[in-house]
């Protein structure tokens, strides 16, 4: 299955301010989009669901310090991106 990244006009500023101020990570992120796109439950990207007042998110691993939040809509087949940053930002 194929799934659909929708990305918002929030997150996408989100995201140009995460690679503004970490570009060695451009292409680390655009890999974990595509295999998330293609797979979001590839064991690279340990994608585990969130709790507390994240509950009804999951998070995406772009590396060890660096993740991505986000809703999967599954019976869509939609995935939207919610987040992007370390660890602390994101959660």
């Amino acid at each position: 299955m194929s799934w659909t990244l929708v990305f918002t006009d929030q997150y996408n500023r989100r995201a140009a301010r995460f690679l503004k101020r970490h570009p060695q990570l451009h292409e680390p992120y655009r890999k974990t989009l595509l295999l998330l796109q293609a797979n979001p439950h590839h064991p690279s990207l340990r994608l585990h669901a969130l709790a507390g007042k994240l509950d009804g998110l999951h998070s995406v691993s772009i590396n060890l310090s660096y993740r991505i939040t986000l809703e999967l809509l599954i019976r869509d087949g939609q995935i939207v991106p919610i987040n992007v940053g370390d660890h602390d930002t994101v959660y």
